[in-house]
């Protein structure tokens, strides 16, 4: 059985979202990091008319959603997360006429779109913190200002610490200090100042009026701090975020900020979203994100950061699960973006983990909820291991500190150093995808890329893998279409709040299966997934419509291949 052959027998234009009560509930968001995506000048970076003529890429893809990285004007001092200027298109991407034609072009290929908006701080550029390093009073009460401490307020007003490294506070000509979470060209906002809500909310009405869908929120928990600012009382505070209480992230007042921006969203038609950037300790705290009155989504990093272990995937699903349940939300799930690496390599490398890669993704798409791809990931792209210091473009590299990422803990058995990626530094996951030829730049662009791309990188292109029915990218066209196509999977329909049963919810049941092994069903469809090294024989749950490896089957009993989902109707 190849894994293609019956998705085009099962396949149907409908979309399970719309009946579900919001398209998003069950929505797959393909995210694209704009410098790396497709580059229409010749410049080396990737661009907004670049996204636009690879549109239809994600169109045959199956995708329902596109989220776009930042483009806007920016020194780029971390790829565009600084903003001097929500409301222009850097020229590096294009101009504002770029971004109107490419939401437009989206829209007709029945692709909404999604943007970045960068909340938690702005460019030192912007014209706000340039007025506030001049001395400006106002414009330095809409940033954290704060008086040093020891002699003369020497030292940081506190011991927290840059999530790139060193100190989040840098001091400035007339002694005061400000805080900076990231890079120091990336200073804090005060979100009690009311300008800056203000603001907010004018740039997204911006980006509403030119015809968005929605928000993804960076940094979506970060932009209140805890009264008084105090010590934490312990280094490496990055590896904590996500684990353990922060007084810079999750604190309850920025859930009324967000409810804020989800009236605002709710005020226009056609079902605008806003998506949570959150880290947080516990499932339920995230879920506070997604509760009636706040954003739509949150992402479920606990499943990215999920180790190759059956025990600890089952255990994060039905946390996820029961946690956006209880308010009435739908699951998020992804297990790669433009901050971690990627997890091919995060699962071992190599032929074991591009196995484990594809298995995870069926797994994914095969459960509850709204799913996100990250560009490449369709293409069985591996993390970029080598490449040289002069092309490294990450804050925490210039800055010559190893980023210690919540996200960086290799997944598992098999997972060796690489799994960390290089010396724990993001660029590797940034590298340009491939879209054909046999050498650099593989059609991203006329001439070369802004990262270079390895040799070895022919086979991968979306040319190379069209048509290969034993491909990486046919995989995920045949898995997104049978998701379209079989009432069992995507969202369930949406509940009646708290009090409603789980599965009704989920319609997700967990069935006994052998150690190492998932086995779970949802109305008419099962899915299995081997984690073991070896074969598993176990009773047939149904006839196999997709498999990550091939499957043997009598029809009474199936030998699941070693690192394996398989897909089942019923």
């Amino acid at each position: 059985m190849t894994h293609e052959s019956t998705a085009v027998q099962l396949a149907s234009s409908s979309s399970n979202a719309t009946a579900s009560g919001g398209w998003w509930r069950d929505a797959v968001i393909y995210q694209v990091y704009v410098r790396s995506f497709a580059d229409s000048d010749g410049d080396g970076v990737g661009d907004l008319r670049g996204v636009r003529s690879r549109l239809p890429h994600l169109a045959r893809l199956g995708v329902d959603a596109v989220w776009l990285t930042p483009f806007y004007v920016s020194p780029q001092a971390d790829g565009g997360y600084d903003v001097a200027d929500y409301r222009a298109v850097d020229p590096l991407f294009g101009d504002l006429s770029d971004a109107d034609e490419l939401v437009r072009a989206a829209h007709a290929l029945g692709l909404r779109v999604i943007v970045d908006v960068v909340p938690n701080h702005t460019s030192a550029q912007h014209p706000w913190f340039r007025a506030a390093l001049a001395g400006d009073p106002e414009a330095r009460a809409r940033y954290l200002f704060r008086p040093g401490r020891g002699a003369d307020g020497a030292e940081p007003p506190n011991d927290w610490e840059s999530i790139f490294g060193g100190p989040a506070w840098t001091r400035v000509a007339d002694g005061q200090w400000y805080l900076h979470l990231f890079a120091p060209e990336q200073p804090d906002l005060d979100w009690d100042h009311p300008e800056v809500a203000a603001e907010f909310a004018s740039v997204l009405r911006f980006w509403l009026d030119l015809g968005v869908d929605g928000f993804r929120v960076d940094v979506a928990h970060g932009m209140v701090k805890a009264r008084g600012l105090p010590d934490i009382g312990r280094g490496a505070q990055a590896t904590l975020i996500g684990t353990e209480p922060l007084p810079f992230f999750d604190q309850d007042g920025v859930h009324e900020i967000h409810r804020g921006w989800r009236r605002l969203l709710d005020s226009y038609e056609g079902e605008r979203i806003g998506v949570a950037e959150a880290w947080a300790p516990t499932s339920e705290r995230l879920a506070l994100y997604v509760r009636p009155d706040e954003l739509h989504q949150a992402f479920n990093f606990r499943f990215l950061n999920c180790p190759w272990d059956t025990v600890a995937m089952r255990t994060v699903i039905d946390e996820s699960l029961a946690a956006t349940t209880s308010v009435g939300a739908p699951t998020t799930w992804v297990l790669s973006n433009h901050d971690v690496v990627r997890h091919v390599t995060r699962y071992g490398g190599g032929a074991r983990g591009l196995a484990r890669a594809r298995a995870a993704a069926l797994l994914m798409l095969a459960l509850p909820g709204s799913a996100y791809l990250y560009q490449g990931e369709e293409l069985g792209l591996p993390e970029v291991l080598d490449l040289p210091d002069a092309s490294r473009r990450d804050p925490a590299f210039r800055r010559g500190r190893r980023r210690q990422s919540p996200a960086s803990a290799p997944a598992g058995p098999g997972a060796g150093p690489e799994a960390d990626g290089q010396e724990g530094l993001r660029d590797g996951c940034r590298v340009p995808i491939p879209w054909c030829g046999a050498e650099p730049p593989y059609g991203f662009g006329p001439t070369g890329s802004w990262l270079p791309q390895p040799a070895g990188w022919g086979g991968l292109t979306v040319a190379a893998q069209t048509g290969d029915p034993h491909s990486t990218l046919e995989l995920y066209r045949a898995a997104l279409e049978l998701r379209r196509a079989m009432p069992g999977l995507g969202a369930p329909e949406a509940g009646t709040g708290p009090a409603a049963e789980a599965p009704y919810h989920s319609g997700m049941c967990w069935l006994p299966a052998p150690e190492g092994v998932l086995l779970f069903t949802r109305p008419g469809f099962a899915c299995t997934l081997n984690s073991r090294p070896d074969v598993v024989e176990l009773p047939a749950p149904g006839r196999p419509v997709l498999s990550s490896s091939p499957v043997e089957t009598d029809g009474r009993t199936v030998r699941l291949p070693p690192d394996s989902c398989t897909w089942w109707a019923m």
